[in-house]
């Protein structure tokens, strides 16, 4: 998950693991310390077909990984959790790896590969579970509509003032919402705090329509692959456990480099829109009402909600999209 930080204060509380994300590194944790224990190896057969699979995620993810990238022979490897910038009790917000001061890192595991005969490469690697029975949405990305569009803006996409308003207004920033027009909220029979997306602005909804249509690439490689500027371990590959497992030796992971997994999501589907109503909490929508939920690829884009910080505009990956795509 990554978070637009608003101030150095903030940035430090995301990094402390001040919103509880200290449980999450128990996974990408696991996988260092098991490929941290194996002294050699050489790649198996198998390893070079499929996305999804079962045994040890340690293991699977050093065979999918050395043998897409065309390592052979007999292998050595070294790997890191960067949950330690998250769960450090002793005040070090950092670490070093392969002589990089590193302190903040969209990558939740760095992979070093050996050949032993001079080629030795670093690789970054987020890493998504789910430990329930069946797969559940995974959140790949959390900011505000005014963190989303500078995010684009950074990286050479150009969007307008009025389609930063109409995310805005999907975003129910304050000063954009139905509750801050009179007239509006008088009439209104769903939600006040914001508008829906069939109902924000027509020619800046019709604008995001078409970035996330004609540059559905580039926006899914960033929500993938881009959290802070000064990221020297930005990451090239994705493993998601997928489901509860029964023992570490029988997890299923899919496993997919960033390239493969944005190419596969554009072959999913492009730019599209889900009817759903909102059956819970105390804006639920009269019998007969429903609303427009954007997506594209295996990213659906919603607004938060959350108490907490109710305006922020999240990103999730499809429930079970590895089993789809």
């Amino acid at each position: 998950m990554a978070l637009e930080p608003i101030d150095a204060a903030h940035a430090l509380q995301i990094q402390a693991g001040v919103i509880g994300r200290k449980a999450g590194h128990i996974f990408e944790d696991a996988i260092a310390t098991r490929i941290n224990t194996i002294a050699e190896f050489q790649i198996p057969v198998s390893s070079a077909q499929g996305h999804v699979f079962s045994g040890d995620p340690g293991e699977l993810l050093l065979y999918y990984i050395a043998a897409r990238t065309g390592f052979q022979g007999h292998l050595r490897a070294s790997a890191i959790s960067t949950g330690a910038l998250a769960t450090s009790e002793d005040g070090k917000q950092w670490l070093n790896i392969n002589g990089s001061d590193v302190s903040r890192c969209k990558s939740d595991l760095v992979l070093t590969l050996d050949s032993g005969h001079g080629r030795q490469e670093t690789f970054g690697i987020s890493s998504k579970q789910c430990n329930n029975n069946t797969p559940t949405n995974a959140q790949l990305f959390f900011t505000t509509a005014r963190g989303f569009t500078s995010l684009l803006r950074r990286n050479g996409l150009e969007v307008s003032d009025r389609a930063e308003v109409a995310l805005r207004q999907f975003c129910g920033d304050p000063g954009f919402r139905p509750v801050d027009d009179g007239r509006a909220v008088r009439t209104r029979k769903v939600d006040p705090r914001r508008w829906f997306w069939e109902e924000i602005d027509a020619r800046g909804r019709q604008e995001w329509e078409d970035i996330l249509s004609s540059r559905q690439d580039a926006v899914t490689r960033l929500l993938l692959t881009k959290a802070y500027v000064d990221d020297p371990f930005i990451p090239e590959y994705l493993i998601h456990k997928t489901k509860k497992s029964q023992s570490w030796n029988d997890t299923e992971v899919a496993i997919y480099s960033i390239a493969e997994l944005v190419e596969l999501s554009r072959r999913y589907q492009g730019f599209a829109t889900r009817p759903y109503s909102v059956r819970k909490g105390s804006h639920r929508d009269p019998p007969g009402i429903s609303h427009l939920a954007p997506r594209f690829g295996i990213i659906q884009m919603q607004r938060g909600g959350q108490k907490q910080h109710p305006e922020q505009l999240q990103f999730n990956l499809e429930a079970g999209y590895f089993y789809k795509i």
